[in-house]
């Protein structure tokens, strides 16, 4: 099957960047050297793969259309491609164990690989996505995601907004995430019906210093009651241990992700396991 024979299908979110001067941008964003791993997350049928083939001789694509997939080994002969839905790949697997695990020796002086993540990420699952390279940051070194405005804002907002809430926490605490440029509808084929947006997230933050669960417990639990005081949404989670340390007299949005983090470390020691 050829680009042109190709059909997007609307059921997986499909709206391929064809913006050859957002295309440009996207590359000169992307920090990743010819050394690292790079894996691209539902290329399509290879609009932004295109430019990446030649830069990056370790690239591996990541998608979930077979047609797609049958376009791209016509057009990227040698490059590995998964065919498989991004949520259900183990990661794990498919991601280098280490940055540094693989050294390069480039004329005397040693490179350390690393790995990197870039993507138009399908809008009704970007959350998810994200979650998910949050889980498994500590083999990354960053990400460079094409999403709906909508949700990037929701990356960077701050306390007290209408945007901040379980994704903004949990993203600020575990990585850095840097809101570059908003991209029209008309950028893409078919256009979608909002503004879309390129984040970088930068996994500076491998470890916390307290487990990942309990911070994903506290946050949610949080704001899955939003409109309540944290002396009453986090009742269950803080029964029988003195919080007077904490302001509790405040909804979940109060919060900085300083103090949840703070509060998680709190938790985490009063329940030793």
């Amino acid at each position: 099957m050829s680009t042109d024979q190709f059909r997007t299908k609307k059921r997986l979110g499909q709206h391929f960047l064809t913006d050859k001067n957002v295309l440009s941008n996207i590359i000169s964003a992307f920090p990743a050297t010819s050394n690292d791993w790079v894996l691209e997350i539902g290329p399509g049928t290879g609009a932004l793969t295109q430019y990446l083939w030649p830069r990056y001789p370790r690239l591996e694509l990541v998608e979930v259309d077979a047609e797609a997939v049958e376009v791209l080994k016509g057009q990227f002969k040698g490059v590995t491609i998964h065919q498989e839905d991004i949520l259900k790949v183990k990661l794990l697997e498919l991601i280098p164990e280490q940055l540094d695990a693989k050294r390069v020796y480039t004329n005397q002086k040693v490179v350390n690989p690393k790995n990197f993540v870039i993507g138009n990420l399908p809008y009704y699952i970007t959350s998810p996505i994200l979650f998910v390279l949050l889980e498994h940051r500590i083999r990354l070194a960053g990400a460079l995601l094409m999403m709906q405005k909508e949700v990037a804002q929701r990356l960077i907002a701050i306390p007290r907004t209408k945007d901040y809430g379980i994704l903004s926490v949990q993203t600020q605490l575990m990585s850095t995430p840097k809101y570059l440029f908003d991209v029209k509808p008309g950028s893409f084929s078919p256009p979608p019906n909002v503004t879309s947006a390129l984040v970088y997230v930068h996994f500076d933050k491998p470890s916390l210093g307290y487990s990942d669960k309990m911070l994903k417990d506290v946050v949610r639990t949080a704001f899955n009651q939003r409109r309540k005081k944290l002396s009453n949404a986090l009742k269950a989670m803080i029964k029988g241990i003195d919080c007077t340390s904490f302001d509790l007299n405040v909804r979940a949005e109060e919060w900085t992700p300083d103090i949840y983090a703070e509060f998680t470390a709190f938790l985490e020691r009063q329940n030793p396991e």
